[in-house]
């Protein structure tokens, strides 16, 4: 198995890139660890660092906003193609349309097997929005005397030493391109060196993720003996804020609810008719002012019960070195929220989250009106002590208790008439389940060893994460145990504008997928 010892106040070449990859060290974080690989590894790492990276670059030139099947289809095919440059035999798993990719080693008998979970697909992009060109057209930055990140020419990734400070930036360069990348750069060495995984590997790539992965569960019940395996490894979201190695071993659910508030059918003149018809978007802000009190914890009635902290999951969620002032820091806020006594202990209870507003226009497309409707996008994370139908049970009846006539449509001209208070809600409940697994699973301990082997250190365990994916539904299907390995940097953007990958957590990306398909895993 690897193992990792360095020590070094420059910058020093780690990890098989040698000359390729220069290296800071920082204190205690992932990228103070240099990985003792054969010799053969280390060199075909490094022989294909160059392609490795150009490769990556043209993925993420792919377009792949999920909502445009024609894009994610091209991301599928290109997956499929790259998988099996790397030696793997890979396969596309129908999917309306917007295509899974499946690929596989050859089975070993008698090892146990390990399905990956990665996906292809990434969030909308605004472009505007963006402080490059184009989303799909991946900018590498460095910062300037100033801190400020600027633009230097992306072929330096492949012509030289790597800063590990530098930052690409692109749509999925994190989410979820980047792990992709990490795991074909290890099983293409490892096929190029010669060298066995101990355990036999299985890679699914969802199309759907972004999503709600509504379809996971019939293409894993389509191909339920294909994917068959012993545990569920899930290379999707950050690592803990300091960069250390980390594991996270469950996640929240979510629902998405839209609510709207309805007025008069059409939009009324403010000076003609304010102080007579009403205006929804007061009605709407009401309703939604008190469903939190001022420490941010949800006060509709029952929302939280179910959910207990006993002293032992104390102490593990203690375990977790949340730096409250630096999370305050780096989100420019004054204050946290108060809905338990830390961060971690926090992430534990459902959520209730306005995602968006809208009524009427703002700005320079402002009108001196009284809008007809008023709309809050909304969304709940769900844990698995409380079934999300009960959540949104318990909403409904806050908005009855508040005088609303509560439909799931438009309503009739019949039903504006006869209802002063009238709204409506729609949910979208196909990724509500929240799961969670155990620190003592088979695959945990086979984790937990090989990052510590890894990087010289334990790594950061975190009881359950904050965000979805769709763990539940692959868990349920498939049977088995399962963690999250988050390899890429917490403050990556994803989601957001400027979304990016730090070239530090690309290596160590790579550092610990390959130590981890060296570690014996446990019988």
């Amino acid at each position: 198995m690897f193992s990792c010892r360095f020590s070094a106040p420059q910058f020093v070449a780690f990890f098989a890139l040698a000359a390729l990859v220069a290296v800071a060290e920082v204190g205690a974080t992932a990228d103070s660890a240099r990985a003792e690989v054969p010799a053969a590894f280390d060199a075909a790492l490094a022989k294909n660092q160059p392609q490795q990276l150009r490769d990556f670059l043209e993925f993420l030139a792919l377009p792949n906003d999920a909502i445009v099947p024609a894009d994610v289809a091209k991301n599928a095919d290109w997956a499929k193609a790259a998988f099996e440059r790397a030696g793997l035999t890979a396969q596309l798993l129908e999917n309306n349309g917007r295509p899974m990719v499946y690929a596989s080693r050859p089975a070993v008998p008698g090892r146990k097997t390990v399905l990956f979970y990665l996906h292809l697909d990434g969030q909308p992009v605004v472009p505007s929005r963006w402080h490059q060109a184009s989303p799909w057209i991946p900018v590498l930055k460095a910062r300037d005397d100033n801190g400020v990140f600027a633009a230097i020419p992306t072929e330096r990734l492949t012509q030289g030493p790597i800063d590990p400070e530098w930052r690409l930036y692109g749509r999925a360069t994190a989410d979820d391109k980047g792990p992709i990348a990490m795991l074909l750069a290890v099983l293409t060495a490892m096929r190029d060196a010669s060298i066995e995984p101990t355990v036999n590997v299985k890679v699914i790539v969802d199309s759907e993720e972004e999503k709600g992965s509504p379809s996971i569960a019939q293409v894993l019940a389509t191909n339920k003996a294909l994917l068959q395996s012993d545990a569920l490894v899930i290379c999707d979201s950050p690592q803990h804020p300091t960069n250390r190695a980390t594991i996270v071993y469950g996640n929240r659910g979510v629902i998405g609810m839209a609510l709207t508030v309805y007025g008069a059918k059409r939009a009324a003149h403010s000076g003609h008719y304010g102080n007579v018809i009403p205006n929804p978007a007061f009605g709407l802000a009401r309703l939604l002012a008190g469903m939190k009190n001022d420490d941010g914890r949800v006060l509709i009635p029952g929302w939280y019960a179910g959910v207990t902290i006993d002293p032992r999951t104390r102490a593990i969620l203690a375990g977790v070195p949340d730096d409250e002032a630096a999370i305050r820091k780096s989100f420019t806020v004054a204050a946290l929220d108060r809905v338990a006594a830390s961060p971690q202990e926090a992430l534990q209870y459902p959520t209730l989250n306005i995602e968006g507003l809208g009524a009427a226009q703002i700005g320079d497309k402002a009108a001196a009106i009284i809008p007809d409707r008023a709309v809050a996008a909304m969304d709940i994370r769900t844990v698995p002590e409380i079934p999300g139908a009960r959540l949104v049970a318990a909403f409904r009846a806050y908005i009855v208790a508040h005088g609303y006539t509560l439909l799931d449509r438009e309503p009739t001209d019949a039903e504006r008439l006869a209802n002063p208070r009238l709204a409506s809600l729609t949910t979208n409940t196909s990724a509500e389940v929240a799961v969670r697994g155990s620190a003592d699973s088979a695959v945990g301990r086979w984790t937990r060893r090989a990052l510590t082997n890894a990087f010289g250190s334990a790594p950061v365990e975190i009881r359950m994460s904050g965000a979805t994916v769709p763990s539940a539904d692959m868990v349920g299907e498939l049977k088995v145990p399962f963690l999250l390995l988050p390899l890429v940097n917490a403050d990556d953007n994803q989601h957001a504008d400027d979304e990016n990958l730090r070239m530090g957590n690309y290596v160590t990306g790579i550092t610990a997928l390959a130590t981890l398909l060296r570690e014996p895993f446990p019988a």
